[in-house]
């Protein structure tokens, strides 16, 4: 098992300034059965790193001042990863890392709490803390305290997704020989109750001259300060420094009035035979059964009870010898659990998440029949590679040409036997999910078949197509959609799925996805070269077997016949107008390629966040592109990476402007593809589809 544990930015994970986390993950390393597969990712400025297998983050320079350092961080673990696939991904007290990472890394997530959740960016609300637990593989706490926490106003079933796994500490074979001496281990603060053990650590040292305090810790605010001839301090001390000095101490107070989430120091304090003092304060109690909790949280109760200690020298011996052979959290012990909790998410899943590899059936029309003239525009085409690129097996199904190809004299289509063939290659198959996009030849029966052999099976469908009711084109499109959504498991579609309410369709598992690029496809980049031509456009109305309909027209040849009048010495090539007849396939691709800009204009009326395929092959191969602003594709580009028009008059005025300023449009045009590149590529895309599949709470952009 491959495991990636990523500790918090800036987490000390050296032997001279080891923090809570770095000691958690160090000690479970050590006795980890995957020891030497388990990568630790951090930000440490110094080498001196506890483990071998520790891979340092570097962050150089952020952008700006309100740039995200986790964020920045997160980028820098993608990009030094790109090329690992890690079975698990260990993410240590920073939710807002899984937020980044879950879009872009497919693999089971285990998310650790060492602190209060509720103080926590990531955390900190009821419906923040649901998605973690409704996404994440598995979350472990480090005492009930801090589960507690995360559980206010959520439902307390949920809870079989956590585990509680304490900090732990290693078994001495031997006690040290215990001088007279009483130490304070932490920061020097008000929270830490600091101010209450000066208080009575000053009486405690006047009345008993033979014993010695120490204060071990720092604070750079302003502090009490103790000032007696037998008070110490020592100052910060590399943790293994504070055990040793631990070990010498007769007694340990840890009189914190902060809710610590679990309590480390008494946790050692104890297991070094001390007589441990501690307050009743958060996960404190959980640390140790063998202890001195206060009943009142005052200097004078503090005092009471490091007397008590003092005199009663068989009370504080039977405290030590109990504290110390019966350790409530060993490191040995409580590796084993975390392990086992490893190996748990692997048990309860089909053969194929134990491969850690999908089985994906995508069906759509390959376009044999029509010699494959669609394969620079064809949607299903690219998330087939970005679900192969991605890791996982994909089973293509052409739904159409099946039919074609096995049909006889007396049927025009034989979809009966198309349901066999289906059923038949499920079951030889035996896929996780399948996807499916604009057909008509699957029966409701056949997929309620899929989940009645499988319950674990997975069903989505995607559509590309405009769903806007002003089209009437889109009627069938509609029918389509709707003879399925209510049987699949999510609906995917181009459009802002919000349009579908007016419609009277529930939207409850319907998602938005934008049309990916795919780097094998839109494998040109016009904007580092000087086309002849100067705007490239091209439409299908009408078309039967790839000629125009004589007499078909739209709305937009309306729209083109006013904005050529417009231009003022545009070369423009618009194929579909003017009698001049669409192209396909690499024709498609050579006059593309030939022209500087591309109008991104659809059917119908300009709908939020819609486009056909023709937004990637514009902005994918480097062209300017010009969009409408009612599509709202501004929410996505900025104005240095797009073109946004309000109106016709708007667009020619832009149009002729970048025509006079070439550079100008380059620099656009080369931004607008980087960001689409970044944002959508066909691996992103497809990572979302499963995700959101799958019922993770994924994020497109």
């Amino acid at each position: 098992m491959k495991i990636a544990t990523i500790l918090p930015y800036k987490e000390n994970y050296t032997f001279s300034n080891a923090q809570a986390a770095a000691i958690w993950v160090c000690d479970f390393y050590k006795f980890s059965k995957f020891k030497n597969t388990n990568f630790i990712y951090g930000n440490t400025l110094s080498s001196d790193f506890l483990t071998k297998n520790y891979i340092n983050i570097k962050i150089n320079n952020l952008k700006s001042k309100f740039s995200s350092s986790t964020k920045e961080y997160c980028k820098n673990f993608i990009k030094k990863t790109v090329n690992e696939n890690f079975d698990i991904i260990e993410i240590h007290n920073r939710p807002l890392i899984f937020n980044y990472l879950k879009n872009n890394i497919n693999s089971k997530y285990i998310l650790y709490f060492h602190n209060d959740p509720l103080s926590m960016s990531g955390s900190k609300t009821p419906n923040e803390r649901l998605n973690l637990l409704l996404n994440i593989d598995k979350i472990i706490f480090v005492s009930k305290w801090v589960q507690k926490r995360f559980f206010i106003d959520l439902d307390k079933k949920l809870m079989n997704k956590t585990e509680i796994v304490y900090p732990s500490i290693h078994k001495l074979n031997k006690k040290v020989k215990k001088k007279n001496k009483i130490t304070f281990v932490g920061k020097l603060n008000f929270s830490k109750g600091y101010d209450i053990y000066k208080d009575s650590i000053t009486k405690i040292l006047d009345e008993f001259p033979d014993w010695k305090a120490y204060s071990i810790g720092n604070e750079e605010r302003a502090r009490p300060t103790i000032f007696h001839k037998n008070h110490t301090e020592l100052g910060f001390l590399k943790h293994k420094e504070v055990l040793n000095f631990l070990n010498t101490s007769e007694i340990a107070v840890v009189p914190s009035r902060w809710e610590e989430p679990f309590g480390r120091t008494a946790l050692e304090s104890s297991s070094r035979a001390c007589a441990t003092i501690i307050s009743n304060r958060g996960g404190l109690p959980e640390t140790t059964n063998h202890c001195v909790v206060l009943k009142k949280l005052s200097s004078h109760e503090l005092y009471k009870e490091i007397k008590k200690l003092i005199i009663n020298y068989k009370l504080r011996k039977k405290i030590q010898n109990e504290g110390f052979k019966n350790i409530k959290h060993q490191v040995k012990s409580n590796s084993i659990l975390i392990d086992s909790i490893r190996e748990s998410l692997y048990q309860n899943f089909s053969l194929n998440y134990i491969r850690n590899k999908l089985r994906i059936i995508n069906i759509y029309n390959t376009g044999q029949k029509n010699f494959h003239r669609l394969y620079n525009i064809s949607l299903g085409k690219k998330f087939t590679n970005g679900f192969i690129r991605n890791g996982h097996d994909v089973l293509e199904i052409s739904d159409r040409d099946y039919i074609r190809q096995n049909r006889n004299i007396f049927q025009t289509g034989n979809t009966v036997k198309f349901q066999e063939y289906l059923l038949k290659t499920y079951k030889n198959y035996n896929p996780d999910f399948i996807f499916f996009g604009h057909t008509k030849n699957i029966s409701r029966e056949t997929i309620l078949e899929f989940k009645n052999i499988n319950k674990n099976i997975i069903i989505s469908q995607w559509n590309e197509d405009p769903v806007m009711k002003s089209l009437k084109y889109s009627k069938n499109n509609l029918e389509n959609i709707k003879n399925y959504s209510d049987i699949v498991d999510h609906n995917f579609i181009t459009t802002d799925p919000n349009i579908l309410k007016k419609q009277n369709i529930n939207i409850k598992n319907f998602h938005f996805v934008f049309i990916p690029v795919d780097k094998n496809i839109e494998c040109f980049d016009v904007s580092q070269k000087k086309p002849i031509k100067d705007i490239f456009y091209a439409m299908s109305h009408g078309v039967n077997r790839a000629i125009l309909k004589k007499g078909k027209s739209d709305s937009r040849i309306h729209f083109l016949n006013n904005l050529v009048k417009k231009l003022d010495g545009i070369d423009y090539d618009f194929y579909g107008f003017q009698n001049k007849e669409p192209i396909w396939g690499n024709d498609f691709y050579k006059a593309l390629i030939n022209s500087k800009m591309g109008l991104n204009l659809s059917r119908g009326l300009p709908t939020k966040y819609y486009s056909s395929n023709r937004i990637a092959s514009l902005m994918g191969n480097g062209l300017l592109t010009f969009v409408d602003k009612k599509t709202y594709l501004h929410h996505m580009f900025h104005k240095n990476e797009m073109i946004i028009y309000d109106n016709i008059n708007d667009l020619s005025d832009k149009i002729n402007f970048y025509k006079k300023n070439d550079k100008l449009r380059a620099k656009i045009a080369s931004n607008g593809r980087k960001k689409y590149f970044n944002l959508f590529n066909e691996l992103k895309i497809t990572n979302y589809i499963i995700g959101k599949s799958l019922g993770n709470n994924t994020i497109l952009y």
